[in-house]
């Protein structure tokens, strides 16, 4: 499918939501090119690959091909604030933008080549997830660096103009790079950051050596000893979710945008949470209940402990008692709420203290990030609110103008106002220009130390 495919065999409301999941991506890109991981990335990189041709997001210096995607993608991904398909648990949009945005410069790609070859790799990403059905996380993979080594194959290798069975053979050599563990969680590093970045190496890498003819296993998937056996210990799969529909249902169109940079099993509980707020201003709480769904709680929930006193915030990122306990007393959580000074607020602490997480009995999950919220107070009074679809998703996403809205706020984080318009114009209008205008957008005048 993806050898053949054209921009125009794409439902029109699904190239129009690509290209939002697109702007979004940018912007959050340009927040972490100023963010310590940021720099971090982009310093080890530079060192180590010397310049090249390819831009990178935010910044003056150009790195060579795949260094580019790598730090694109960490970029992209680092403040854990990117789009999620919501059934197959996967940020869509981070396994694939970052191998399109590069090669696609590299070639001189048109803006509808890339974002056919986009809409491609991200379709693979989600079905690889509807296929595992969730088991890469039981297994203590991170689903997103798994999926993104064969999204990032089929990208590539759609912008190389790879046949049909080229790109199977990029799959086939990406399975023996898909990797990505969850180990990250017990200390706030910085290594799911990177995780679709490497993905995106990987999938470049395997799209250059099928063109070579680089001989490739053709069951990667199902095979003996495959990515599913292989990965999750005897799990059962649902291996049609790979084929069907395929070339006419679309499921990146049900991807959902976050208005958190929380974990996005947290947001139906923040949601809940933001709508109790006004009720409980001043009051003193005795205890809050957090209900989420079930296969969510051993990420967001626990060791109980830690989840209750987080000390940087990637540990805030996947603490829904820290979360629910600040949206609570702030009525909001974003960007700013994860600074230092908002880590340490110790009336949230305290608070995070009192919550303690149960499985949502009522929760949509997968379909939806469901989440309810039980408060009990000093004077007798217990509210709760419960919240069947989280914002961001089904008949809750975001609309262009909020996304527009995300954008530019992010984006101010390291540019002007003049250069994320220009970028926001770019992206809006990427099927009719070439990929280097818009990567020529993204970069700065002066390169930052």
């Amino acid at each position: 499918m993806a050898a053949t495919l054209r921009l125009g065999d794409v439902a029109p409301a699904v190239v129009a939501r690509a290209k939002l999941h697109i702007l979004d991506a940018l912007g959050l890109g340009l927040a972490s090119s100023v963010q310590d991981f940021g720099r971090s990335v982009m310093a080890g990189t530079l060192a180590m690959a010397g310049e090249g041709p390819c831009s990178v997001i935010g910044r003056s210096e150009r790195l060579p091909l795949r260094d580019a995607a790598m730090v694109n993608g960490t970029l992209v991904h680092g403040l854990d604030f990117d789009d999620t398909h919501l059934a197959s648990i996967i940020h869509a949009t981070a396994t694939a933008l970052p191998a399109a945005l590069a090669l696609g410069e590299a070639l001189d790609a048109s803006g509808a080549d890339m974002l056919a070859a986009f809409v491609a790799g991200a379709e693979t990403a989600i079905r690889v997830g509807l296929a595992v059905d969730g088991g890469f996380h039981h297994t203590g993979h991170h689903a997103t660096s798994m999926v993104s080594h064969f999204a990032s194959a089929v990208t590539a290798g759609r912008l190389l103009g790879l046949s049909g069975m080229a790109i199977g053979a990029a799959q086939g050599i990406a399975g023996s790079t898909a990797s990505g563990i969850q180990v990250f969680l017990e200390e706030g590093a910085w290594t799911k950051r990177f995780h679709p970045g490497w993905g995106a190496v990987a999938g470049i890498t395997a799209a250059y050596l099928a063109e070579a003819q680089f001989k490739a296993p053709s069951r990667v998937y199902e095979g003996r000893f495959g990515l599913f056996h292989a990965h999750l210990h005897g799990q059962e799969t649902k291996n049609d979710e790979l084929t069907r529909g395929l070339g006419e249902i679309w499921h990146f169109g049900e991807t959902a945008l976050k208005p958190y940079p929380v974990c996005h099993f947290i947001h139906g509980c923040a949601d809940a949470a933001i709508d109790l707020h006004r009720e409980i201003a001043g009051a003193d709480i005795v205890s809050v209940e957090a209900r989420l769904g079930e296969p969510t709680l051993h990420i967001v929930c626990e060791p109980e402990e830690a989840k209750r006193s987080p000390t940087n915030e990637y540990e805030v990122k996947f603490s829904a008692h820290f979360v629910v306990a600040y949206c609570l007393l702030h009525g909001r959580f974003g960007l700013p709420d994860l600074l230092p000074a908002a880590i340490a607020d110790p009336a949230a602490l305290a608070l995070a203290r009192k919550v303690t997480c149960k499985a949502d009995p009522d929760s949509r999950f997968p379909e939806f990030y469901s989440g309810g919220v039980t408060v009990t107070l000093a004077d007798g009074r217990v509210l709760s609110r419960h919240v069947p679809v989280n914002s961001g998703a089904g008949e809750n996403a975001l609309s262009a103008e909020q996304v527009a809205a995300k954008f530019m706020a992010s984006a101010s984080l390291a540019i002007d106002e003049a250069q994320a318009g220009r970028v926001l114009d770019r992206v809006m209008r990427l099927e009719s220009i070439p990929v280097r205008q818009l990567a020529a957008a993204l970069r700065t005048e002066e390169a930052r130390t």
